[in-house]
């Protein structure tokens, strides 16, 4: 089980870099490198909101959970 990232999706469907969604959430590039990879731990609700925002999307559009083991009843 993971949560993917799409960040870079919407970044691309909005046609924006990341030097300038960084610096209009006011985070580092290094920060939003981090979360665009998926490597962020965890992510404050206020750069969601921020990022969401930016990027007019809601955050079900930057973040998917994929459920990779089988549920109930599968085998």
């Amino acid at each position: 089980m993971e949560i993917r990232i799409n960040l870079d999706v919407m970044m691309a469907r909005r046609k924006i870099g990341s030097a300038e969604l960084a610096e209009r959430i006011g985070i580092t590039p290094a920060n939003l490198s981090i979360l665009k990879t998926g490597k962020a731990k965890a992510v404050r609700f206020t750069t969601l909101m921020a990022l969401c925002h930016e990027l007019q999307c809601q955050p079900g559009d930057l973040l998917e959970f994929v459920d990779d083991e089988p549920g109930l009843g599968e085998t």
